[in-house]
């Protein structure tokens, strides 16, 4: 999907200038043909379980700059998570953009998630959630989308009625686990943040898949 986000440009070109910079955005390629790429997509999606992290960069210079902001590694520009419902597994993300016009939080088919249409990286990071865990997490998920939140375009951790990708995902896990620092919070430019790197840069996670679209 093609994602543009109404980011505050001061906002963003402070944190684009605190952290060094990844490589510019190629020139335009011709978009990918979906099915060339079906059997790594269904092999992904076949390994997916609740709790997981989905990644996923986008071709754009809006995704470029997005992905700039993670104060680590710079290779995603927006993420979602995981629920396995009657045996498939959804991503529950926080999303603005022409392509999602409410600005409201969006469940969509891991297989569209992935779509290589508008994306040239995906990944898949893992927690070790017990069965207890996976179940509260479920349902605080659940609870999240129900509120129906819009996308954050402040991208400030303050509230919950407006929610950017990573500050979902944060949110949630801490909630499931009951520890409001269990994800990593960084502070810069008068606000906390939850970076979609600090999601799987950290001791309760690890990259389980990466794959790279042509």
């Amino acid at each position: 999907m093609r994602v543009i986000y109404a980011v505050p440009l001061l906002f963003m070109l402070c944190f684009c200038r605190c952290a060094p910079q990844g490589p510019a955005p190629a020139a335009a390629t011709a978009v990918p043909d979906p099915l060339r790429y079906r059997a790594a997509i269904d092999s992904i999606t076949a390994m997916l379980q609740t709790g997981d992290v989905a990644l996923r960069r986008g071709r754009g210079p809006y995704s470029y700059i997005l992905a700039n902001l993670n104060q680590v590694d710079k290779s995603y520009s927006h993420c979602g998570l995981v629920v396995v419902e009657h045996g498939y597994p959804f991503v529950y993300h926080s999303i603005g953009g022409e392509d999602n016009p409410d600005e409201r939080m969006r469940r969509d088919s891991a297989t569209t998630f992935f779509t290589p249409q508008y994306n040239s990286d995906i990944a898949v990071a893992r927690y070790a959630f017990s069965p207890a865990e996976k179940k509260k997490l479920i349902t605080v998920v659940h609870d999240f989308y129900k509120a129906r939140p819009k996308f954050d375009l402040e991208f400030d951790l303050a509230t919950d009625d407006k929610l950017y990708c990573s500050e979902f995902i944060a949110k949630a896990i801490d909630r499931t686990m009951n520890d409001t620092t269990y994800i990593k919070k960084t502070y810069a430019y008068n606000r906390w943040c939850a970076g979609i790197d600090a999601l799987y840069i950290n001791g309760h996670a690890h990259m389980l898949a990466k794959f790279k679209f042509e």
